[in-house]
């Protein structure tokens, strides 16, 4: 047995999981199976299990009761199951969280997961940030996805084929947009919203890949999930499809209203996780946070990092904690002096609370010190996730007046992962030491 699995695959034979979890195995997602109900629930309770994929084929009539079993047993920690299968007619009362089409590829199962994941600790994180804000008297909306239609993008030229999914997307109530070129379709994202987008991959299939490939390198458009639709003889790979950022591959020989409730699921798990990130977001409006820099206060911070420890150890996750102080470099030094580093520190501490995740916390510990919690976050990761955002900042130049050269900022870093344990309070002056020992 795998002990370290990180994904339960439930399935009654190999057809499906067998090349599904030797995939995931390579690409870094171990995985163990289940044949069956009890082995799925005592391999829960054995493990810690990060997400849970069911072949439908093998789950019987009582799939979505096995999905809600699922999750109950590690409540409260939320746990994102993936069904295999043809998405049903009742998506939005699903108990899966997603339903993918067979053949699953290993790589397309890894990008679904990482956003799933992502989702589920973020939803986890607003729980908690109910708890801490309403101590305070604030009340934070819930996240409720929006009942609007879903806003679908289809991109390509009005071939037969592609004009009959985007009747069929129609047809299933959502509001498709068409856009002919990679040109027309970036100024469709960027002035509008959409849950989905589906590709063309007609005559020029490398277009097509490029514009999932630029999704995924803009921040705003990063999750929109994006359907390559593309004739059988095409020579684009199913790898090298979902290694551009694609989200699921179909065909014209699928009948275009399965392949429509395949894009409207993804859209419906797409929105579920826009309200989530969005609610979030909502906490920089609620008036507790620092005036300057819209990042959690030190009280504030405290008493939710306290929260935070107790939240980790009740459902098996790891918690690390980074702190970010301004080292003292020679031109920082005469900024200090001078009152041009306090001029820049709330563009500084804005820059950090945008680029940490939305379910991180970010503080202001003092006026130069930053701290961040990062949840399900292990000290490798968090080290990179401090590096990364140090690094960004690093490439920003201050003004320091008219008659000097603009100055930039440098970190002294620390970060620590919260042991078996230790209080919340110990790690955070451990990762402050090590931050203060570099500035030694």
């Amino acid at each position: 047995m795998a002990v370290n699995a990180r994904i339960l695959i439930v399935a009654r034979d190999d057809t499906r999981a067998g090349p599904l979890s030797e995939g995931l195995d390579r690409l870094g997602w171990r995985t163990i199976t289940a044949r069956g109900p009890y082995a799925a629930l005592a391999a829960l309770g054995d493990l810690q299990i990060e997400a849970v994929i069911v072949d439908l084929d093998a789950a019987g009539p009582d799939s979505q009761t096995l999905a809600r079993r699922l999750k109950a047993a590690v409540a409260p920690r939320r746990l994102p199951v993936i069904a295999i299968g043809e998405p049903g007619t009742d998506v939005g009362q699903s108990a899966f969280d997603l339903t993918l089409s067979p053949p699953l590829h290993p790589s397309q199962a890894v990008l679904r997961l990482e956003s799933l994941v992502r989702t589920a600790i973020a939803e986890e994180e607003f729980e908690l940030r109910l708890t801490t804000f309403g101590d305070r008297g604030r009340r934070l909306d819930l996240p409720e996805a929006s009942s609007a239609p879903y806003r679908v993008l289809a991109i390509g030229e009005p071939a037969p084929q592609f004009l009959a999914l985007s009747n069929a997307l129609t047809r299933g109530g959502a509001d498709v947009v068409g856009a002919f070129t990679a040109y027309t379709a970036f100024d469709y994202l960027h002035e509008r919203a959409f849950d989905a987008v589906v590709l063309w991959a007609g005559e020029n299939q490398q277009e097509a890949l490029s514009i999932a490939a630029g999704m995924r390198r803009n921040t705003r458009l990063f999750h929109i999930p994006a359907l390559l639709y593309m004739n059988a003889e095409s020579y684009v790979t199913m790898s090298e499809a979902f290694h551009r950022g694609v989200s699921d591959v179909a065909s014209p020989q699928t009948p275009e209203g399965d392949t429509a409730r395949r894009v409207i699921e993804l859209a419906r798990n797409y929105r579920r996780g826009e309200a989530i990130r969005g609610a979030l977001e909502k906490a920089r409006s609620s008036g507790l946070m620092d005036a300057a820099t819209g990042l959690f206060t030190r009280d504030l911070f405290a008493a939710h990092l306290a929260r935070l420890a107790g939240a980790a150890r009740e459902r098996g996750r790891p918690l690390s904690i980074g702190v970010l102080r301004v080292a003292d470099k020679a031109d920082v030094v005469w900024a200090r002096q001078n009152g041009w580093l306090d001029r820049a520190i709330p563009q500084i501490g804005s820059m950090v609370g945008r680029l940490v995740r939305v379910e991180d916390t970010a503080a202001r510990l003092a006026p130069e010190v930053f701290a961040l919690a990062l949840p399900a976050t292990n000290l490798a990761a968090a080290k990179a996730a401090a590096e990364r955002i140090a690094a960004v900042i690093g490439c920003t130049a201050f003004d320091a007046g008219e008659d000097r050269s603009p100055f930039v900022c440098e970190f002294d870093i620390g970060v620590a992962q919260i042991e078996p344990g230790e209080t919340a309070i110990h790690a955070l002056e451990r990762a402050a030491s090590q931050a203060l020992q570099k500035a030694i």
